[in-house]
């Protein structure tokens, strides 16, 4: 496990005091962490449910829906076909839904921030709209998931939205908002959480946890998640990682509040392939 990398824990937990749009746990919203998952079965079945209930007990609804970068963030969610391999098709308004996002997030102390620290390293451009569409290309660019198919993805729905591939298995879907709302349409069942090495169980306020789900007819065994951070608290987390570095995987070692975590971020070409982070412990054990 590589070495704790401090510059930039420094700037996401500066990102992280700044975001005043972060939904706290207890007041914005509830969680009932419930059982501990079980393994999962050659086939790709749960052997257990581990948990009867939802993930999520509560969220704000009025908050989400007042707040503009959640608003913009939750409109792009229902502009994906989530199985790989079918080709996407990008409408006007969903076009217009993307650039009022970015437009959204890049109003916020998060993204001013993360591209200021970009600036420092010359590795975006000053002007906000050139920075605008360097964030377009990254994210919200199609390309195909496997050689020669049709454009059929993008960083963003891999990351936020999630994917199926061939029905049996769930790529992605890193995102709390996506994740409550497939469960409100009863789309997702959480099967329970994942204990890390050192930790009986984790804490109904921890905002990174590691569960299994089942979505769609498969099931992610081990996925794990920020939650109750903003949209642009993640956009700017996964793009700072993406764009220090050439690697087609990069893994850094950073520490926010008590969360120590290996971000990873892989690339697909110019693009974002994939990017989540990995609960590795925390320091108050």
């Amino acid at each position: 496990r590589k070495t704790l990398n401090h510059e930039l824990s420094k700037l996401f937990n500066e990102m992280w005091d700044m975001d005043v749009n972060r939904f706290m746990p207890g007041k914005d919203y509830t969680i009932e962490l419930q059982g501990k998952a079980g393994a999962v079965q050659q086939g790709g079945s749960a052997v257990q449910d581990s948990a009867t209930r939802h993930l999520f007990h509560n969220v704000n609804e009025e908050r989400l829906k007042s707040i503009k970068t959640f608003s913009t963030f939750i409109s792009l969610l229902d502009n994906y076909e989530t199985s790989t391999g079918v080709e996407e098709v990008v409408t006007p308004e969903e076009i217009a839904e993307n650039n009022c996002f970015l437009d959204a997030i890049l109003m916020t102390g998060v993204m001013k921030l993360a591209h200021e620290y970009l600036l420092k390293k010359n590795l975006a451009k000053p002007n906000l709209a050139d920075f605008k569409y360097q964030l377009y290309d990254i994210w919200f660019q199609l390309y195909a998931r496997k050689e020669g198919d049709r454009p059929d993805s993008c960083g963003f729905e891999h990351v936020f939205v999630g994917e199926t591939r061939r029905g049996k298995q769930i790529l992605g879907l890193h995102n709390w908002v996506q994740f409550y709302l497939q469960e409100k349409r009863n789309q997702i069942d959480y099967k329970g959480y994942i204990a890390r090495n050192n930790k009986t169980r984790p804490d109904k306020d921890d905002q990174v946890l590691t569960i299994q789900f089942s979505w769609k007819g498969s099931v992610k065994p081990i996925g794990s998640t920020l939650i109750g951070v903003s949209p642009e608290f993640e956009f700017a987390l996964y793009t700072v990682i993406f764009l220090l570095s050439e690697e087609r995987v990069t893994r850094e070692t950073v520490k926010i509040e008590e969360y120590e975590l290996q971000i990873v971020v892989c690339r697909h070409g110019h693009h974002i392939g994939t990017a989540y982070p990995v609960l590795l412990s925390t320091g108050s054990e």
